[in-house]
């Protein structure tokens, strides 16, 4: 008999599952925060269409994702409705040092980044007489320090708190599976305990499936997603020349290995998010020979929540679908319509790439490239989808 096939174990991902997540504009006081919570929720991204910039509340806004494939998709279609992609923003109120023991708005502030699913974290390198820093000077590794020291000291009290409640379940003893399952979650609890302790951050840890599993209902704040913003002058956002980059690239390296970092210039980005057109926009970049930075941090945010898009395309209507990578053809049919994933019976499919090789939908039918898929099919990103589904159920 031929060898059994090994099965890889699913990858289990740190955070919530679904696909309606949401990030948060994290750091210190007076670093440019709310200004680029503002900047980018006015700013020109994409094509907005019938899509306004919807802030829903004072701290809370929808942007655009910027995307070559949906602009592409819609000069090609012409539809009478558009729907861009979006992503959820919250510009958390600041930290101070102490935070994770209720100084200043700590408790709120913490309890803010518990609610998103990554983190957008501002790091202020530019000299103003005006803007106060709140801890007296300009020094981006001592700020990075504290956030991190702040945000692990939480966990550890939200770790030291669980590791309790788990004991408890424990301590009644017995031999049942339950009782082994929750012995096995104990170790885990305490493996994160130590980890914390030994002033790492959780989402650089390499954890198992059943491990991630203990892991995610904790919503520990040092194992979400981060994207470092450095937060430059325009002067100095142009010259691409800071004094604090090279320290922050190198704590970086030190304390969040493979965390992306972007320079920005915050008061650039609210300069251009002025002006009411997109060629106004481009004109002014090209005056000054850069780009605004925007549309990477939305991209890189994307991309760190490990998310990807699907389209629905025709006549009447161009959409651009947000998933996790790795969903199955009935869980993306979801996303459509909950009972299209409950009646799922296949998706026609074929990716935009091959659309724009081809140039028409007849010419990828005839080249064989329109595929019918059922239900263990993985959607990729940029896929096109005609889903079937049945009737639901009264």
């Amino acid at each position: 008999m031929p060898p059994k096939k090994q099965v890889e174990p699913e990858k289990i991902l740190l955070g919530r599952p679904g696909n309606s997540l949401k990030s948060g504009i994290v750091g210190l006081a007076n670093v440019g925060k709310s200004t680029l919570f503002q900047a980018i929720t006015k700013c020109h991204l994409g094509n907005p269409a019938n899509f306004p910039y919807a802030t829903i509340e004072p701290e809370e806004a929808r942007v655009i994702v910027p995307d070559d494939r949906y602009d592409w998709l819609c000069d090609k279609f012409n539809p009478k409705s558009r729907v861009p992609a979006n992503l959820t923003v919250y510009d958390i109120a600041g930290l101070t040092r102490g935070a994770s023991t209720g100084a200043g708005l700590g408790n709120s502030f913490l309890s803010h980044i518990r609610a998103v699913d990554a983190v957008f974290q501002v790091v202020r390198c530019f000299d103003d007489a005006e803007i106060i820093h709140v801890e007296g000077d300009v020094n981006p590794t001592r700020d990075l320090d504290i956030i991190a020291e702040e945000l692990r000291l939480k966990d550890i009290e939200f770790v030291e708190k669980a590791l309790e409640a788990q004991k408890k379940k424990t301590r009644q003893g017995g031999q049942s599976l339950e009782q082994k399952k929750a012995r096995q979650e104990e170790e885990t609890i305490e493996k994160i305990l130590a980890w914390l302790k030994d002033g790492k951050d959780v989402r650089h840890g390499n954890w198992g499936p059943k491990e991630v599993e203990v892991i995610n209902p904790l919503f520990l704040l040092t194992a979400k997603p981060v994207v470092f913003l450095v937060n430059l002058s325009e002067k100095d956002y142009i010259r691409k020349k800071n004094k604090h980059l090279p320290k922050i690239a190198e704590w970086c390296k030190e304390h969040a290995p493979g965390d992306p970092i972007l320079p920005i210039s915050v008061c650039l980005e609210e300069r251009l998010s002025q002006f009411e057109t997109d060629e106004q926009v481009k004109e002014e970049c090209k005056n000054i020979g850069v780009e605004s930075a925007l549309p990477k941090v939305i991209i890189q945010m994307r991309k760190v929540l490990n998310l990807g898009s699907f389209f629905t395309v025709g006549p009447d209507e161009v959409r651009q679908w947000t998933i996790r990578n790795g969903t199955k053809a009935p869980q993306a049919a979801g996303v459509i319509h909950g009972d299209f994933e409950k009646t799922f019976i296949q998706a026609i499919v074929y990716n935009f790439t091959t659309l724009k090789e081809l140039g028409e939908e007849a010419e990828v039918k005839a080249k064989g490239k329109m595929m019918t898929k059922g239900k263990e099919y993985v959607v990729q990103d940029g896929d096109i989808l005609l889903i079937k589904a049945g009737a639901a159920k009264a």
